[in-house]
């Protein structure tokens, strides 16, 4: 599990809640910028304690279980693997993610990222972008990823693909 997906439940069991993200902060005792970080998977670590606090106050909670299902393919780490397949440094799981909820690519990364977008098969972008988008808002890695695509300046007519993916 990422850390997108915990704040992205976060979030949900929040407005199930009716609770602003300053309420939930102060009651969990984190700022609220910390929350709205974590919340729209921009937030690059935190803490088990404050993770716990943020949780029981949503009624959530962090539990282990063992893996029965057969494990879904890792479309992050195969996307990463696709664009840094030519270069000396590597395009890393959270450079990638964080691209794809913010928008911006990293300083160093737009070869990567034009590599990812031209070269890699249509599958492997259609299951990068289902799993993205269930860390946000609808429609936002959908814009995201076309505003990468250009400054990138990928080839592949990405509005095209994003429309019948």
């Amino acid at each position: 599990m990422r850390l997108q997906e915990l704040g992205h439940a976060i979030c949900k069991a929040r407005f199930s809640r009716g609770l602003t993200q300053a309420a939930l902060a102060a009651a969990a005792g984190v700022s609220r910028t910390t929350l709205n970080r974590l919340e729209n998977g921009l937030f690059p670590d935190l803490g088990v304690k404050k993770l716990q606090a943020l949780l029981a106050q949503v009624g959530l909670k962090l539990s282990l279980q063992p893996a029965i299902e057969p494990a879904r393919p890792d479309f992050i780490r195969m996307a990463c693997t696709t664009a840094s397949v030519s270069y000396r440094s590597s395009l890393t799981e959270d450079e990638l993610v964080r691209a794809l909820l913010d928008g911006r690519i990293p300083a160093g990364k737009k070869p990567h990222f034009r590599t990812l977008l031209d070269e890699a098969p249509l599958p492997l972008l259609n299951g990068l972008l289902d799993e993205a988008r269930r860390w946000t808002k609808a429609g936002r890695v959908e814009k995201n990823l076309d505003r990468i695509a250009r400054e990138a300046g990928a080839s592949r007519r990405i509005d095209k693909w994003l429309t019948t993916a």
